[in-house]
């Protein structure tokens, strides 16, 4: 009786001993975990973004357990688990009729409402950032919000006389730096390594007008985008540089584009490991890494502007750019800062921010602006030189009040001459097969553009532009019932291209530029 109670004994523990061990998670979120790779690599979904906005019914611990205990079964299917394991709570498409009985600008009033969204609830294990006011999102697969976007749509909100969504507008972006310390890329945790262009300053100004007392109640978080940017450890060395800020040969600071993180992004994930794959070191991944990530802070995601080489995507260096689009929204910022605190009477605090962005603009026109060719440039940190890709980016010096009148003579001869197509403005004027390149022309850059023009009085080049690029929304809209994220200003016969994924419909920078455009031809005329 002994001997067979000890017999089943042994017959157990080798049975429980034999039992495979749960496998280890050592990621620290979904997308360091082999199930996210494996899934973003086996390109289950076409657009690598659709699967980062799934929601999980589970922890990524939990879920990532389950993958690594099932995969290797021999009846396991990859799709079938996501699909089983993963919600889409995404808004409903924007698949609607068109009612051919409206106008384009009748019917972008009534598009306001259908990319209206929030205010949001909050969604466990959601990739969501969820926002307490409503706000418009951009359209197509962008289902949250975007920062660098919403000012354009802000623009056409005012115009449109919904300053109550622009208000709401502003104060999500409030929420946000107070929350989180910056506003990010756009409204999802894989954003959380970077911003995009600021230009919550400008939000800011569009929305108070000439109310300097609400002004006042901004500006603590004003001061908090302006410390994100700037934001540094020591730097010693002239040229060299710390998180977006890069330290000059006489001591002054200038910024770039940056993210903090330098994987492949997780809502590009199979793109950019394909981009780094001829890559010969680890180190020389993680560089590039980086460096998309940074030019996706830009919001010029992407561009042969951010190449080392000609014709090769993969020698993107956005973090040895200094650009002349950020530095000049930095300057906007600074001033704002002292003419609030001036306005607070805080002499001190505006006589600090008048002596940074008079210095800032000093170097502005040392390192940017390029007297041979008559427009402002980026420059090259690496080589300490300006660039030599002519870009839209050049009209930020007019629409912020950087340049002098001749130079504002000079860039409207260079914008006429070499930019302006029959659709309106090209981008560059290189052919890379990146988006933001010729021969699309984006509506962000059109107002930059027009309004710095019409700043420095050249107001017939600046309605050309506004007319030219009106007529080409009308047309698509005509053909199509829609506006377009982006447009190929050289041929109307087409649609845009180039990039990561397929043009976007919706859409909320077009909308707003277009309103603006409408408005601001009606006071000309």
């Amino acid at each position: 009786m002994r001997y067979g109670y000890l017999l089943l004994s042994l017959v157990f523990l080798t049975i429980i001993s034999c039992k495979k061990a749960p496998p280890e998670v050592k990621a620290t979120n979904l997308y360091e975990t082999q199930l996210f790779k494996d899934v973003q690599l086996a390109a289950i979904y076409k657009d690598s973004k659709t699967f980062v906005d799934l929601v999980p019914k589970a922890s990524f611990r939990q879920l990532e357990q389950q993958y690594l205990t099932e995969k290797d079964n021999a009846d396991f299917d990859l799709k079938i688990f996501v699909e089983e394991n993963f919600m889409d709570k995404s808004m409903a498409s924007l698949d609607f009729r068109t009612d051919s009985t409206k106008t384009m600008y009748e019917h972008i009033n009534t598009m306001w409402d259908k990319l209206t969204r929030g205010p949001d609830d909050i969604i466990a294990n959601s990739s969501r950032i969820a926002l307490p006011y409503k706000y418009v999102v951009p359209g197509g697969r962008f289902q949250e919000i975007y920062y660098w976007d919403s000012y354009f749509t802000l623009e056409g909100l005012l115009a449109g006389d919904r300053g109550d969504l622009a208000k709401g507008m502003v104060d999500n972006f409030t929420f946000l730096i107070d929350s989180i310390g910056f506003i990010p890329n756009g409204t999802r945790d894989y954003y959380r390594t970077r911003s995009q262009p600021p230009f919550y300053s400008l939000m800011v100004e569009a929305l108070v007008g000439k109310d300097s007392s609400m002004l006042l109640s901004y500006l603590p978080t004003l001061r908090k985008e302006y410390d994100f940017f700037m934001d540094h450890d020591s730097i010693q060395t002239p040229f060299s540089g710390s998180r977006h800020v890069v330290e000059m040969p006489n001591g002054r600071l200038l910024n770039r584009y940056y993210d903090s993180g330098d994987t492949p992004r997780p809502e590009a994930y199979k793109e950019d490991k394909h981009l780094a794959i001829d890559m010969k070191t680890d180190a020389s991944k993680t560089q590039l890494y980086k460096d998309l990530r940074s030019g996706a802070e830009s919001g010029w995601d992407f561009s042969s502007r951010w190449y080392a080489r000609p014709e090769d995507f993969s020698s993107t260096q956005t973090t040895n750019i200094l650009p002349i689009d950020l530095n000049c929204l930095l300057l906007s910022l600074e001033q704002l800062l002292a003419k609030g605190l001036q306005f607070e009477g805080d002499e001190a605090g505006a006589n600090h921010f008048k002596t940074l962005a008079a210095e800032r603009q000093n170097l502005i026109q040392r390192y940017f602006w390029n007297d041979e060719i008559g427009f402002f440039m980026d420059f090259d940190i690496k080589n300490q030189r300006q660039t030599n890709e002519l870009t839209l980016a050049g009209a930020y010096a007019l629409f912020f009040g950087v340049a002098t009148p001749q130079q504002a003579e000079r860039v409207k001869k260079v914008l006429m001459d070499k930019f302006l197509k029959d659709g309106g403005l090209v981008t560059t004027l290189n052919h890379s097969g990146q988006q933001w390149d010729a021969p699309n022309g984006w509506a962000p850059l059109q107002w930059i553009a027009v309004k710095g023009l019409l700043d420095y009085g050249h107001t017939q080049e600046a309605k050309d532009i506004m007319k030219r690029w009106l007529v080409l929304n009308e047309k698509v809209y005509k053909d199509t019932g829609k506006m377009m994220e982006k447009y190929n200003v050289e041929d109307l016969t087409l649609l845009s291209g180039g990039g990561e994924y397929e043009t976007q419909d919706g859409f909320g920078w077009t909308n707003g530029v277009a309103l603006g455009f409408q408005k601001l031809l009606q006071e000309l005329e």
